[in-house]
């Protein structure tokens, strides 16, 4: 699971009359772009009444829930509209998509991706068949660069490195919605990273579902911290560069030196934790124990002092006992994060977890309170550690932005996309308050 965020990450929509909507990862949000000019160069953006292109998640049950209603509000204030529902959870589910009387298109993960799968809208009123075109993801073999010039509505860029995964964690339906493991051969990344710099990105993020694992099908095994290293000095002009999310098991050598010698890789990690017990891990088929995701952000910390760790983590997994889940709260204060996606477990139905003895919902909803209310704890410490400090900040639209370490900032300067050095005054309890120093000299 990697880079997951709740509901909508993004709703967009064009002069061509093509709405996109984005559930989900960083990697929705990238391939997003990608189906946007797919579509418009089919025509898709030319039928009456516009379309709409579901891009959605399967990583809960939750989500799959907020897509379908976000389908069915769409037809209601849109009756003439053309609606395709794509991403992982049409992957994983196309009968249940297709079974819905709003929906006129089911794609795969790899079919949303092409042209040709957005010039054959079947005719209203087929049947469900009819409607999805959903290949088996397991027999795609390799991932190709889509070039892209912008991210429609965001000051950073994101560039797709990865995709897929060769893991079976007994919780997740990912795998089956991205199928196995597969690479954007580097010499392709370079020239997306280049072609986003050229056109006046500051920040790059590096995404994929297991991106740790990219290399391993590229002549030479090349791994992540070597793509790193690569893009740093082969494209001087990227400001800031940053990983969207990683198992901290895999992190290479190269990896470590790099956040260690290279300030423009970006001192903020999020981290694939999911818990803080060893009997849950292993239950989970995860591939690390909790004393190594301590001692990962102790060394890296010794590496990088003031790197920010954010992680995952699911709250109510089956069989999990009061004191193992006290082992996750444990954990949030000695791995030192401050950037807590909390997930309550959600049975996928078709994964081992599904069928193992569950806790109770009223339990996995305390906990996964109890799991918030310690992150926005540690959040607010982080805050507070910040005041008076001096900050780099990526202005995201007016009035808001990012440090290096990834914590939000209110800040009345600059211009969406552009880096403004600041000192923080204090905060508000959800983001840091800070000041242009040109400002403060003024």
């Amino acid at each position: 699971m990697s880079a997951l965020q709740k509901g909508v990450v993004s709703q967009a929509s064009t002069t061509t009359g093509i709405d996109v909507v984005t559930f989900g990862c960083r990697l929705n949000t990238y391939e997003s772009e990608v189906m946007r000019r797919e579509a418009e160069s089919a025509g898709l953006g030319e039928l009456n009444g516009g379309a709409f292109i579901f891009n959605t998640c399967a990583v809960t049950a939750e989500a799959v829930r907020q897509a379908k209603q976000a389908i069915r509000k769409a037809r209601r204030e849109n009756p003439s509209a053309r609606i395709i529902v794509t991403g992982c959870a049409a992957q994983t589910e196309p009968q249940n998509f297709a079974a819905m009387d709003e929906v006129d298109l089911v794609l795969g993960n790899e079919e949303k991706l092409k042209a040709n799968s957005y010039r054959a809208l079947p005719d209203f009123g087929v049947n469900d068949t009819e409607k999805a075109r959903v290949n088996d993801i397991f027999s795609v073999r390799e991932t190709a660069s889509h070039m892209v010039d912008a991210i429609e509505g965001r000051a950073r860029a994101f560039v797709q490195v990865q995709n897929g995964c060769d893991h079976r964690c007994t919780f997740c339906i990912i795998p089956y919605g991205r199928g196995n493991s597969r690479s954007v051969p580097m010499g392709a990344v370079v020239e997306q990273v280049k072609r986003l710099a050229g056109n006046g990105y500051a920040e790059i993020v590096l995404t994929g579902v297991d991106m740790t694992s990219f290399g391993a099908d590229l002549p030479g095994a090349p791994k992540l911290g070597k793509l790193v290293k690569t893009i740093l000095r082969q494209v001087p002009d990227v400001k800031r560069l940053r990983l969207s999310s990683i198992d901290s098991i895999e992190a290479d050598d190269d990896l470590l030196d790099a956040i260690a010698t290279e300030q423009r890789l970006m001192p903020h990690l999020h981290l694939s934790l999911q818990s803080g017990d060893d009997m849950i891990l292993k239950r989970m088929k995860r591939r690390h124990l909790r004393d190594q995701s301590i001692r990962f952000c102790e060394d890296v910390r010794k590496l990088r002092p003031g790197i920010v760790f954010g992680a995952d983590i699911i709250a109510g997994f089956p069989t999990e006992t009061e004191a193992m889940f006290e082992n996750s709260e444990k954990i949030v204060e000695e791995c030192g994060l401050t950037h807590l996606h909390v997930f309550p477990f959600s049975p996928r139905e078709g994964t081992p977890a599904a069928r193992m003895p569950q806790v109770r919902r009223e339990v996995v909803k305390t906990r996964a309170a109890r799991l918030r209310a310690a992150g926005e704890t540690a959040y607010r410490h982080h805050l507070s550690s910040l005041s008076g400090t001096r900050q780099s900040i990526l202005v995201e639209r007016d009035g808001l932005g990012r440090t290096e370490g990834f914590t939000p900032a209110a800040i009345d300067a600059g211009a969406p996309g552009e880096i403004v050095d600041a000192m923080v005054a204090g905060h508000d309890g959800a983001r840091l308050i800070a000041a242009p120093l040109a400002a403060q000299a003024a």
